[in-house]
């Protein structure tokens, strides 16, 4: 396992996403249940993971309750990360929900306290006296953001007057928008990107073929459209040979491919140990300046594909509805 210190801890740069234990969408309750969640979180440990990172939107709280009975007894070295739901992101409301999360979690305070997603209707200076009252009471260690842009992320800091450690966004190699500016500000500033689906929800790991999307959650996925698995395919064909050159999978080099990036670790989930394992596996992995080329490469590809696609169909809206004659 390889790590990123920040202030003496070690954060693993695959860790583990808890948002699918308590999530039916993703099968629980059918694929895995408590015991199956309590063993990959601790076997996540034994492999060397640090962090894990769950939120109480995930399962209604199921999540961090999971996280809190795997870790009970513990002594591994856990850097443990958990969210606020910022429906109405007051600091008296922000507190009494993250010491709701603390009593599921079973801690007396945790490593990284983030608010989930942008409310743009609360202060941010608001939302920011609430993460101060947090770490000023000793019940989170650092505080960070998620689906932060930049200039928010960056003003966000200048209200708390403190800096913000993370900002976990959806990065993968489909989805490359990070690299424009979140991952080299991270790299100049000591901060972290941690992405979530880094897999693109599993279309990376080259399960699916165009034509086959899973019949779950994903079909709301424009990812997962007929359309959008045929222009991802070019990028999984890539990964595939990548893949088959070192003995390792599709969904491996997908991995690899973002923590070769600065300052971004990964939070790929996991409904079984081998896929775990496997994914715990991508760590080891350092790919070439060739194999980075050719990814970066066929990922650009997909751009201009989607980019494309969406001029198409916006064109074809216009035809129909008349703003364009014949």
């Amino acid at each position: 396992m390889r790590y990123i210190e920040t202030d003496g801890r070690r954060v693993s740069v695959v860790g583990l996403g808890c948002w699918q234990f308590g999530a039916k969408g993703w099968g629980y309750g059918r694929e895995l249940g408590p015991e199956d969640a309590v063993a990959i979180i601790r076997r996540a440990l034994d492999l060397g993971i640090t962090l894990l990172d769950t939120a109480e939107l995930y399962g209604g709280g199921t999540s961090e309750s999971l996280v809190g009975a795997a870790l009970k007894g513990s002594d591994s070295d856990v850097f443990l990360a958990t969210k606020f739901l910022p429906v109405l992101p007051t600091p008296g409301i922000l507190m009494s929900h993250l010491e709701r999360s603390l009593e599921r979690l079973g801690r007396p305070l945790v490593d990284l306290y983030q608010i989930h997603f942008p409310n743009p209707v609360v202060p941010l200076g608001l939302q920011m006296e609430g993460l101060r009252r947090a770490l000023a009471q000793g019940l989170t260690r650092y505080v960070g953001v998620s689906n932060f842009s930049l200039s928010r992320w960056r003003r966000a800091e200048r209200h708390l007057g403190l800096p913000i450690l993370s900002n976990q966004v959806r990065y993968n190699l489909l989805q490359r928008g990070p690299e424009r500016e979140l991952v080299g500000f991270a790299e100049r500033q000591g901060r972290i990107i941690i992405a979530y689906s880094p897999l693109a929800q599993g279309l990376l790991s080259g399960r699916y073929p165009p034509g086959q999307a899973p019949r779950d959650v994903r079909r709301g996925n424009l990812l997962f459209t007929d359309e959008g698995m045929a222009a991802a395919e070019p990028v999984v064909e890539v990964l595939r040979e990548v893949a088959a050159g070192r003995g390792m999978t599709p969904a491996q080099i997908a991995l690899a491919y973002l923590i070769s990036q600065p300052q971004v670790v990964v939070i790929p989930g996991a409904k079984s140990l081998a896929q775990l394992e496997a994914n715990v596996a991508a760590a080891d992995i350092r790919l070439g300046d060739d194999e980075l080329l050719a990814l970066r490469g066929a990922a650009d590809l997909f751009q201009i594909s989607r980019l494309r696609a969406l001029r198409q169909r916006a064109w074809a809206w216009r035809r129909t509805s008349g703003e364009v004659a014949g």
